[in-house]
């Protein structure tokens, strides 16, 4: 902004465009009490959101915490439209009103020269898809091929389900996954049947009486169950962790801006506390559905952990900073707006791609019930509907 330029007293035929508009954007901290409430956010974010991510992967653990297939449907589908309007709403739309071509970032300097915004988005995308492509090449190539139990047989009641289905020689069918139905968390009776048994037969002995745990499998071998879990986890966790990442960029953005925010404060507190949670049940759908190894147990609570933890450590951290943190100066304005450009790029991937087009379009082991379809149809529609209502407030 030129240092001769008076605000207060403006010639609009003659002003700096780009120092009107930075003027109309400067603001000041925003800080105005309400301490006690803000210390509330910390931990009623924390409970509300790690109880909406932790349960999911609880109730596929623990055999008297599962539900119905249609109440862990609605878990997966609408975190799913959540995620993708997540990335839509309050990640896009965000980054361009800070670092878009009409903005005080986007007018000056070197911010002037390029589409920055959706070139960061663009980058992103890229960059996750080949991280995606480059797991699946690993793990087609060192396994040849990728298999998975589906988390419906582990996580819901789902009447009629057959435990114990293997044949006489203690052999489970050999049936096997293609990627498309590794993703999916949507199959018919024989998938559900043939992946229960190899769960089954997990720890019993192998034919010849060898462990046949291991880290590759022989040409023309029938791979141990443990070998199939592997597998399934590795082709889906990075694709996870991406996720995640996007999503927790996104969390210390706005938990920073809830522990410094001015007059928004009571608006923005009870519509995190949903936005967290939503995101959180979306976060925990998904990750109930990779089948984590024995050595790895620990990771999926340290990965609920990290998610309802990040917010109010934000939060936090925006209290501390209270009096001197102004989320509208241009430093803040780059910083916030690179990030959710970046966060968009990841979860527009993967709400689409990951969540949406493995699920409902490329798997061809889509159930046929026109009722259950319908039903997960409309739980995609309610939750990016109902994420893009509170767009409207945060």
């Amino acid at each position: 902004m030129s240092a001769d330029f008076d605000p207060r007293n403006v010639d609009l035929t003659t002003a700096d465009p780009t120092a009107v508009i930075c003027a109309l954007a400067a603001s000041e901290n925003e800080y105005n009490g309400s301490l006690g409430a803000r210390i509330s956010a910390i931990f009623v974010i924390l409970i509300v959101s790690s109880a909406a991510t932790f349960f999911p992967v609880l109730a596929a653990r623990v055999r008297w915490l599962r539900v119905n297939i249609y109440v862990y449907l609605f878990a997966r589908y609408f975190g799913a439209g959540v995620i993708v309007a997540t990335a839509f709403i309050h990640l896009l739309d965000p980054a361009y009103s800070e670092i878009g071509p009409d903005t005080c970032v986007g007018m000056t300097g070197g911010w002037a020269d390029y589409a920055w915004c959706p070139g960061i988005v663009l980058t992103s995308v890229m960059i996750i898809f080949l991280m995606d492509f480059g797991a699946e090449q690993y793990v087609d190539r060192k396994y040849g091929f990728a298999h998975g139990p589906n988390v419906e047989n582990i996580i819901t009641d789902r009447p009629g389900q057959t435990e114990g289905a293997i044949d006489q020689h203690n052999k489970p069918p050999s049936r096997s996954l293609t990627h498309q139905q590794l993703h999916s968390g949507d199959q018919d009776q024989a998938m559900h049947d043939s992946i229960a048994a190899a769960q089954d037969a997990k720890d019993l002995p192998s034919k010849n009486g060898n462990d046949t745990s291991g880290d590759s499998v022989e040409k023309g071998k029938t791979p141990s169950a443990y070998e199939i879990e592997e597998m399934s986890f590795r082709q889906q966790i990075a694709a996870f962790l991406i996720l995640e990442f996007g999503v927790i960029f996104h969390s210390v953005i706005i938990g920073l801006n809830l522990g410094s925010t001015g007059s928004e404060f009571a608006t923005l507190y009870p519509v995190l506390v949903f936005h967290q949670s939503f995101e959180g049940l979306g976060i925990g759908a998904r990750m109930s559905a990779i089948p984590f190894p024995k050595r790895l147990n620990w990771l999926p609570w340290f990965l609920c952990s990290a998610y309802g933890l990040t917010t109010p450590i934000a939060i936090a951290i925006g209290l501390g900073l209270r009096t001197t943190y102004n989320a509208g100066s241009f430093t803040a304005n780059v910083v916030s707006g690179v990030l959710d450009a970046i966060s968009a790029g990841i979860l527009i991937y993967t709400g689409l791609v990951e969540l949406l087009a493995r699920d409902f379009l490329f798997n061809p082991d889509l159930t046929r019930s026109r009722n259950r379809l319908i039903f997960m149809v409309v739980c995609v529609l309610l939750g990016a509907g109902l994420m893009a209502l509170l767009g409207k407030w945060a």
